[in-house]
């Protein structure tokens, strides 16, 4: 009869089973088990041996006190909404999910002292690591207080470069846009974006105007209407385009919202989309893009990667191999009836 055959049938093993079989103390076998501490070769085999022998399966309590880990990782957010942050959750989820790891959610809802609050009740959980993410794209101060727990920054990278972040390639996903509007044979490109002072905007707003000037074209309307991140302002923007240069032939809208609107303005104003107008949106929102009438072509930023990636980059940091700096994930251009 084996070790385990004389035991009760519901018995649970347990660590100090696994150290009376081993003939050590249950504090040597935790240090075997978890490959910490110093110890003879022979001995430390020994209680492995054990606790293969009696199928040794720890708790989750036994499994954080082996590996000095809590198994759970925070993920502060500032977007109530949670359009932008929802996607990097799950794809953060989806990364952790693997390595049995559980999220613990908290949302600031964009106020300091919540956040001060949270990262001290996240600590006092003895969370493995803490992934921040946002709404925006601008960079935003690191948190403090966070007395060494690794910290990865996700959409919005941290102003600090000593950290490690993970952002959008928005040059890139602006250049997608632009580059798909002149292959498909526009020249009179109109870019209707959000406040001048957002990082998204502004990126975007120069990348469309150099790409241009490459091409040997000049921003339809003569600048950037720079405005807000809504539908009625895509509406008002377009039309005053449309006043000074009737024969604009394609727009570059900031966000889906906006491009929505300059849609329904073509529409309403008797031009016909694409064949007459093409319009291109930006973050593939899906209650937009698709409610649009034409659906849009629009820019995917890849949200749920970017909460994969910065997971990973989590776990390595817990392993005791950090990395620093701003890792950017590139965009991907949908395309649908509006281009």
């Amino acid at each position: 009869m084996t070790e385990t055959d004389r035991r009760h049938p519901a018995a649970r093993v347990t660590l100090t089973d696994v150290a009376d079989l081993a003939g050590v103390s249950v504090g040597t076998a935790s240090k075997a088990l978890s490959g910490n501490g110093r110890m003879r070769p022979e001995t430390r085999q020994r209680v492995l041996d054990a606790a293969q022998r009696l199928d040794f399966q720890p708790n989750e309590q036994a499994r954080s006190l082996l590996a000095g880990r809590s198994w759970t990782v925070g993920l502060i957010t500032t977007d109530g909404i949670g359009r932008f942050s929802t996607p990097v959750l799950l794809g953060a989820e989806d990364a952790l999910g693997a390595g049995k790891i559980s999220v613990l959610l908290c949302d600031t809802r964009g106020d300091a002292i919540r956040e001060r609050h949270y990262v001290q009740t996240l600590l006092g959980r003895r969370v493995d690591g803490i992934i921040v993410t946002g709404r925006r794209t601008d960079p935003r101060a690191p948190l403090a207080g966070l007395g060494g727990v690794p910290t990865v920054y996700a959409l919005s990278p941290s102003s600090d470069p000593a950290d490690m972040s993970v952002a959008s390639d928005d040059e890139g996903g602006a250049r997608l846009a632009v580059e798909h509007l002149i292959s498909s044979g526009r020249r009179r490109i109109a870019h209707i974006t959000g406040p001048a002072h957002h990082a998204a905007a502004q990126h975007r707003a120069r990348l469309t105007e150099d790409l241009l000037a490459q091409a040997d074209l000049e921003l339809c309307g003569g600048r950037v209407q720079f405005g807000d991140w809504s539908e009625a302002w895509g509406r008002r923007a377009a039309r005053a385009v449309l006043r000074t240069a009737p024969d604009t032939d394609g727009f570059f809208c900031g966000n889906d919202q906006i491009a929505r609107g300059v849609a329904d303005t073509l529409r309403e104003e008797g031009h016909r989309v694409p064949d007459d107008v093409a319009v291109v949106g930006y973050d593939n929102w899906d209650t937009m893009a698709l409610a649009s009438r034409p659906p849009l072509t629009t820019i995917d930023m890849n949200l749920g990667e970017i909460g994969r990636v910065a997971a990973l980059r989590l776990l390595e940091a817990i392993d005791g191999t950090p990395t620093t700096g701003v890792q950017t994930v590139p965009c991907k251009l949908v395309m649908r009836e509006s281009s």
